[in-house]
């Protein structure tokens, strides 16, 4: 995990895991059928507007309420290169690592970034580029190994590659 580049899909203060992925679908098994209902009682456009790679901009809080993985998923299975926001739900940040989504709190950047600036975020130094503006923004880096941990999509993953399938 070095880098993720895309276009920012904005978003405010306390998105909750709700609003990420509602709990109407939560008894769909497939993860793609699953993620095709990611945002969509906040952005109803969201799935035609995301491209792979590109980044959720998140105020305070985002990933608040019940502390369902679903939320992480749905997002790493829509093609989210990374979620930047001003500040994260403490369960919804440790979910996103557990499942190997790219996360950054970076309070700055969060609140200046525009809806369709283009980002670049070098997870190595923590630095977010706001390509649009030329603007750049320094968020809390991940250390080595929880960065092989996302590298390795997830906790799961990462403990089988290091000490042997659980």
């Amino acid at each position: 995990m070095k880098a993720a580049e895309g276009k920012a899909l904005k978003y405010g203060d306390n998105v909750d895991t709700d609003v990420i992925i509602p709990a109407r679908y939560l008894a769909i098994q497939d993860k793609e059928e699953l993620a095709s209902h990611a945002m969509e009682d906040i952005d109803a456009q969201f799935r035609e507007k995301l491209k792979a790679g590109d980044l959720v901009i998140g105020g305070r809080n985002f990933g608040c309420g019940s502390s369902r993985e679903h939320a992480p998923q749905v997002l790493l299975t829509s093609g989210v290169g990374c979620v930047i926001a001003e500040s994260f739900a403490r369960i919804f940040y440790r979910n996103a690592i557990n499942i190997g989504l790219p996360i950054i709190e970076a309070p700055e950047a969060a609140r200046e970034i525009a809806e369709g600036d283009q980002v670049k975020v070098d997870f190595d130094l923590g630095v977010i580029t706001d390509l649009t503006t030329g603007k750049s923004y320094q968020g809390e880096p991940f250390p080595p190994f929880l960065q092989e941990m996302i590298d390795q999509g997830g906790l799961m993953n990462y403990v089988n590659n290091h000490h042997g399938k659980i």
